[in-house]
This record gives C-alpha cells, structure tokens and sequence, in this order.
C-alpha cells in the first residue's frame, strides 16, 4: 500500500488516481474532524471537499520529509476557521440534534431519549460558544479520541501544551454547560 506522502508526490507529479486514493483513505476523518470544527453536517462535507482540493492545488508546497497528517490537519483547521468567521457575521444553524448521533447512545424509555437530547443540544450549544482553539482541543482528544501525544503531533505543539489547553477547556465548557442549566 502506498504511503501517503508517496501519493502526495504522485498529485504533484499530475495524477489524479493519487487523489482519489488519498480522498477514500482520508475522507470520513476529514468529514468528522470538519463535523466537530464548525458542527453542521453540510458545511464539514463541504470543508472536507474544499481540504481535497487544496492537497490537489498545493501538492506541490508539501514538504515530504513531514508526515502527511498534521499538514492536511491544518488545512482542515484553517477552512473551519474562516468558514466559522464568515458564520459570525450571519446566522447559521448548528448541527440538529439528530444528527449528532455520534453523541446519542440508545436510550431505555422515551424519556431517558429526551433528556439527552436535550443535554446535546445544551452541550452543542456550549461547543459553539468556545474559542476555537478549545472547541479544537476538545473536539480531537472527545470526539476523535486522539491521545496527546497525537494531538500534540498533529497540532505541533508541546504534549504538556495539549494537556494545560485541553484542562482549560473542558473548565470553560463545564461552566457553559452549568450556566445553560441554570446553576451559577
């Protein structure tokens, strides 16, 4: 199996069976990782796409003797930061509650369902009123379950970085999450 800095070598070179390589190999991470950023299903499809085809466009400023993963991260991040700016100046909606069902786990009665739905919808809702960078760090080690050490690789930081950022973080998100249910 190719690796993928070998395909990247081979986009720069003009092939484009190397990027529909590269794309079936990375495309639901990219997906999710995109998903956990901005938190609506149709713009991550939409980051996702758009991360493809700056590989394609920048093959050619990759520097190969770097792993493929934290550069076609930070393209990822970088699309999420400017889409998430630009949604700041107009409303979007998040993610429907339905559709984070990688945060539902099946439910005994109706009731249990409601109540969690209820606590992601709060939760969303405190994930898109962090800073990026905490909504980032918590999104990569919850929702991807990435060790330190692979967040620290992936976003080129110290692990003891990682650690302090994501403790920071959650403090943030528990005192969102306690100000949406009512306790001071």
């Amino acid at each position: 199996m190719e690796t993928d800095v070998a395909l990247v070598m081979d986009i720069r070179d003009g092939s484009k069976k190397a990027l529909g390589k590269l794309v079936e190999r990375h495309k639901k991470s990219a997906f999710r990782i995109a998903l956990g950023l901005v938190g609506n299903k149709d713009d991550a499809f939409d980051i996702s796409q758009e991360a493809f085809l700056r590989v394609y466009r920048s093959a050619n400023t990759y520097d190969e003797s770097q792993p493929f993963g934290p550069w076609f991260y930070t393209i990822i991040a970088n699309l999420s930061r400017t889409w998430l700016r630009r949604r700041s100046r107009r409303e979007h909606r998040m993610v429907d509650v339905d559709d984070v069902s990688w945060l539902l786990v099946d439910e005994r009665t109706p009731e249990q369902a409601v109540i969690k739905k209820e606590m992601v919808a709060q939760l969303r809702q405190a994930l898109k009123e962090l800073p990026f960078d905490d909504r980032e760090i918590i999104t990569l080690q919850h929702f991807r379950g990435m060790s330190y050490d692979e967040i620290a690789q992936l976003l080129g930081i110290p692990k003891g970085t990682v650690m302090s950022r994501l403790y920071y973080a959650r403090k943030k998100l528990a005192t969102l999450m306690r100000l949406k249910n009512g306790e001071r």
